[in-house]
Parts: C-alpha cells; structure tokens; sequence
C-alpha cells in the first residue's frame, strides 16, 4: 500500500466530514445528499455526485475508505492526481447509472402492471411520494414485482462503493499478481482472482435476491462501477493511455 496520497488523503478527509455531518444533522443530511430515483419528490441533480461521500454507518465508511486506501494509493502513484480522480469519479457515477437503470426496469415492471389494472400514473406517483402504498397492489402484480417497484422509488443510495469497485478492477488489472489476504481466510489469494469472484458474488445477489452480505446494499451499483472501472481500463489500455500520468 505504501504512503497516502494527496488525492486519497483529500477524498478521505471529504468523506469524513460527510459523515460527522450526517451524525450532526441525521435525515436532513440523507434527503439532501444521497441518490434518489429521478421519479422521486426528493431526486435533487447533484445527488449523482454527493451520494459518494455518504455513508450509512461506521463500518460502512471504514471498509470503504480503507479499500480507497489500500486499492486507490499505488493507481494514484502510477497515474496521478488528476487521472486518479478523473477515473474514480467516473466509475462512481457509472455506478449511479448503472444502479439508476436497474431501478428504472423495476419501477417500469410494477408501474406498467398497476396501469393495467385502471390505475393511473399520477394518483400513483401522488401515493407513493406520500411514503404511502394499497395493499391491494399486491394482488394486481404480486409481491415481488410491488416490492421490487416500491424499493426502487423510495429507498436512496449512498457510499462509495461503487467507486471503489472501480478501483478494485483497476488494481487487479494493474497489479494482477499481488496477493491479498481476508479476515475470514487466512491464506494469501492474487488479485486476478479474487476481485473477480468478488463482483461475481455481488453480480449473484443483485440478480437473485439473495445477499451473501447484508441487506440494503447496492449490489448493481457495485457492479456498474466495477463495468466501468473495466471498460476505462481496457481503453486505456488499448490506446496506451495507461501508463501516462496525469498530473
């Protein structure tokens, strides 16, 4: 890992003083600051930016900005202040895009369902805005498809997260062969593999439902990040841009 950089040390600090914020001013910090779905009475455009720098607990920003630490440190020494950033920003709102389109089939799938039904679009956005729902949508569409509509519409997203999966491929990509070593297993595995089987994991629980990790977790955010953190490092790569620093 080595020394901290100025841009991680920077991104440290910023998440930071988000999170001492959020714990001073708790619901008014989240409604500002985290990503809500565009369709949603609290959807702000800075959202897709500011989201990065919130987080929902203690160990939600300590695993997260220790991954920036230990990942983003020698990209920020290979490629710079200014391509570090321009790269971990980028993945992060690859991340917002990539969570925001998922959330969209979701909500199209139990709005399209509730129209079919006589329902119309504006008395449902006008319910569900309220933070209300009928239970009687869920004879209409089922319980999965209403859920899956309502999570999408009401719950923000925060975290770094889906940066940080970005800089996970990056790292892997760059440093292939470095050994990492887990709590929960105590034997050194390289980079190649396990960040890949670690967006597997994620890639599983979003399609599935079924979380080897928690609940609330954005799992297609991590993997939009981590889509675009592969495809900039494939096109740098391509174009031989990888290896030129940007100061």
């Amino acid at each position: 890992m080595g020394r901290l950089t100025e841009t991680i040390k920077h991104l440290l600090i910023i998440n930071v003083l988000f999170f001492i914020a959020t714990n001073m001013y708790g619901d008014q910090m989240y409604e500002w600051f985290s990503l809500y779905f565009p369709k949603n009475d609290h959807f702000q455009l800075w959202q897709i930016v500011t989201h990065m720098f919130m987080h929902g607990g203690f160990m939600h920003i300590l695993f997260n900005m220790y991954a920036l630490y230990a990942f983003g440190s020698p990209l920020e020494r290979m490629w710079g202040r200014n391509k570090f950033l321009f790269f971990y920003i980028s993945a992060g709102l690859g991340a917002a895009l990539i969570h925001i389109g998922v959330n969209y089939y979701y909500y199209n799938a139990g709005m399209n369902a509730l129209l079919s039904a006589g329902l119309t679009e504006s008395n449902i956005l006008e319910i569900i805005n309220s933070g209300q729902y009928s239970t009687q949508w869920y004879e209409i569409a089922g319980k999965s498809t209403i859920d899956n509509f309502l999570g999408a519409f009401n719950t923000p997203v925060v975290g770094a997260s889906g940066a940080i999966y970005g800089v996970l491929v990056a790292f892997g990509m760059s440093y292939p062969n470095s050994e990492l070593f887990l709590l929960f297993l105590p034997v050194p595995i390289k980079a190649k593999y396990f960040i890949p089987v670690l967006i597997a994991l994620d890639l599983f629980s979003g399609v599935t439902g079924y979380s080897l990790f928690g609940q609330g977790i954005a799992h297609f955010a991590h993997v939009g990040g981590a889509l675009f953190g592969f495809l900039m490092m494939w096109y740098w790569k391509k174009n031989q841009f990888n290896n030129n620093r940007w100061n």
